[in-house]
């Protein structure tokens, strides 16, 4: 009876299992995150994409194609005229995805992605970006917000209407700079340098007017004050004349407090070391101090 030797009978072993898992990995096939997978046997496109994930069995003969089904950003600069016959630079963005659904045909019809955004994709913005550019009367009108606005729509609208059967979904087309002929660059600047001088003299003006606003505003003030404080003083004048004509006619009305004032001031007289004598009219209703009769040196003088 033969014997078996056990080492060799393992490694044959170990041989047979691995080439069953090769053997049967050709039977799976994983598509990555994001894309979509399209085989084809001998030229023949299969008419079913294979989404993300593991599949199996599949056809080990199957010659694959993978399609990144994720969103895309392409950036384009074109020069576009407008009506003045004049070339603007537009910088664009397209932001778009290969739909996945579609990927079999695309490969069919297109070629891989890349083909499908060379074939279809460049060739209509560009040609979008020349048909937008005639409706713009000229260069400088590229600045506006609204002609902006307007180029983003059109181009979108556009490019989606003719993509979507080609299998690739635009979501937006965005501008992302522009560059006018460097003498219009020129142009407006000055202009901006002139309309910035305009300012600067309004802001002047504006500054003058208002301080010869306070200066009159200072003036009225200082006017109604003085006309305030004239008023005051007239009141007062009238008030101290009024009070002098009360006195006088009191003084008038009473010849008593006449001849009390001329004792009064005699009184004050009498004190005078230098008087000597007073002579007093007393018919008089006003009595009279006479003063210094008995000085020799008064008398001469």
């Amino acid at each position: 009876m033969a014997r078996i030797n056990p080492p060799r009978n393992l490694a044959i072993i170990a041989v047979v299992v691995v080439v069953a898992v090769v053997a049967s990995l050709q039977f799976v096939k994983t598509v990555p995150p994001g894309r979509v997978g399209v085989a084809s046997l001998f030229g023949n496109v299969q008419p079913e994409g294979y989404p993300q994930g593991l599949h199996v069995p599949v056809n080990p003969l199957y010659n694959w194609v993978l399609y990144d089904a994720r969103q895309k950003t392409h950036l384009e600069t074109a020069s576009v005229p407008s009506q003045d016959q004049l070339q603007t630079r537009l910088d664009v963005s397209v932001q778009f995805r290969i739909d996945g659904s579609m990927a079999p045909r695309i490969l069919e019809e297109t070629g891989d992605a890349s083909a499908a955004v060379n074939v279809h994709l460049i060739p209509k913005m560009r040609s979008l970006l020349r048909e937008q550019g005639k409706s713009i009367r000229r260069a400088e009108d590229f600045f506006l917000e609204e002609t902006q606005d307007t180029l983003q729509e059109g181009l979108t609208s556009g490019l989606r209407e003719y993509l979507a059967p080609k299998g690739i979904i635009v979501s937006a087309v965005l501008i992302r700079d522009i560059t006018l002929p460097p003498f219009i660059v020129e142009a407006i600047e000055q202009k901006k340098e002139r309309e910035q001088a305009v300012e600067r003299e309004r802001a002047e003006l504006e500054r003058v007017r208002t301080e010869l606003q306070q200066q009159v505003a200072r003036a009225e003030a200082g006017r109604a004050a003085a006309e305030e404080e004239a008023a005051r003083k007239k009141i007062l004048a009238d008030a101290q004349a009024y009070e002098i004509t009360q006195i006088n006619q009191a003084i008038a009305s009473n010849p008593a407090y006449i001849q009390l004032q001329s004792l009064e001031a005699l009184k004050s007289i009498s004190k005078d070391p230098a008087s000597k004598m007073y002579f007093m009219d007393g018919s008089s209703p006003t009595p009279l101090p006479l003063m210094h009769l008995g000085d020799p040196q008064a008398l001469q003088r």
